[in-house]
């Protein structure tokens, strides 16, 4: 109770019932229940009455007592791996607008751990009955857990389950050839690639394609330049200032997402390099950072928005048409050409 006798306590109001609305609006409990649920037909205008008095009355929608009739929901489940990356937060952005144009909300869930984090997001998910899952995975388990649970899966950005779940991606192999052979073609010969790992589609795919520019130009591949830059800016950073310290220093770097791009910027920065004079620099994946430093970086873009959409709609056909085979839907990239490269100097 307050310690004030002048201030008034606030009373929580009673929930409206369906019955409430459905009087109110003059139709039946069903009716009612069909006009604010979106299932089954009901006349444009008795809808527009019915969604009229729920307003008035306050009336909510139970979702978890519809969830257990029903035995799923208007939910989507959204696992992304971490959302203070600028990628992760626009594809979650893009599966929140996907949802939400055909009447589902969803439920995010950041796995900034991998692994174990996997595991809680999977069981969290199947908890809520949520009616699909779209996720960027590190492993097979979420695609195992939720489809035991008869709960559509799509993987994106990269695949675990190819022959199970369908996976919304980029071409990452074709994109990384183009960006090497981008500064193959201004006369860099010792090009380093800054990678995070190479274990998940996303980073094999990647190394693959900078690979075969080197060979398509008669260069042999250098270990010493494919350096594994850890998971963060800071870690990239680290490795790239050793890379560029080193006495056969490479005169350009392609950084295999925007962070270590972010990390391999600064460390030039450190040894005092001027890009692209002294170092030329590309990165997978575009940040709003890549556009406001001088020169501006030279990026392959990514349209994270757009694959989050593609991937709700994927699951939203999963849902309608379940026994559909398991399918690659590929989202295109282009690279945006800034200030970061330039010709090998003489």
């Amino acid at each position: 109770m307050s310690s004030n006798p002048f201030h008034p306590v606030a009373v929580p109001r009673r929930r409206a019932t369906i019955k409430e609305v459905a009087e109110a609006a003059g139709v039946s409990r069903s009716t009612a229940s069909r006009a604010l649920g979106g299932n089954g037909y009901v006349a444009e205008p008795v809808r527009a009455r019915v969604r009229l008095a729920a307003k008035k009355l306050g009336y909510v929608v139970d979702a978890t007592a519809r969830s257990l009739k029903q035995q799923s929901s208007r939910l989507i489940g959204v696992v992304v791996s971490d959302l203070k990356n600028p990628f992760y937060a626009g594809l979650a952005s893009g599966a929140a607008q996907a949802a939400r144009s055909a009447g589902y909300t969803t439920v995010l869930i950041d796995d900034r751990d991998g692994g174990s984090d996997e595991s809680y997001a999977a069981e969290a998910l199947v908890a809520l009955r949520v009616a699909g899952i779209v996720g960027t995975p590190v492993s097979d388990e979420l695609v195992t857990f939720a489809l035991g649970h008869g709960i559509p899966v799509v993987e994106v950005d990269r695949r675990f389950a190819p022959d199970r779940a369908t996976g919304v991606v980029v071409d990452n192999r074709a994109a990384s050839r183009s960006a090497t052979e981008h500064l193959l073609a201004l006369g860099h010969r010792r090009i380093a690639l800054l990678i995070d790992e190479t274990e998940w589609t996303t980073g094999l795919e990647r190394l693959e394609g900078y690979s075969d520019a080197l060979r398509g130009s008669g260069l042999p591949l250098d270990d010493r330049l494919i350096v594994s830059a850890g998971w963060d800016a800071a870690d990239a950073r680290r490795a790239a200032n050793e890379l560029l310290g080193a006495g056969d220093r490479p005169t350009a770097i392609f950084a295999a997402n925007n962070l270590l791009a972010e990390g391999a910027w600064r460390a030039a920065h450190d040894r005092a390099l001027r890009i692209p004079s002294d170092l030329s620099l590309v990165a997978f994946d575009d940040a709003a950072w890549m556009s406001m430093v001088e020169p501006g970086i030279t990026a392959v873009v990514q349209d994270p928005g757009a694959i989050g959409i593609a991937a709700v709609e994927a699951v939203l056909a999963k849902m309608k048409v379940p026994a559909s085979p398991a399918a690659t839907v590929i989202v295109p990239t282009r690279i945006v050409h800034r200030g970061s490269t330039a010709a090998l100097a003489g």
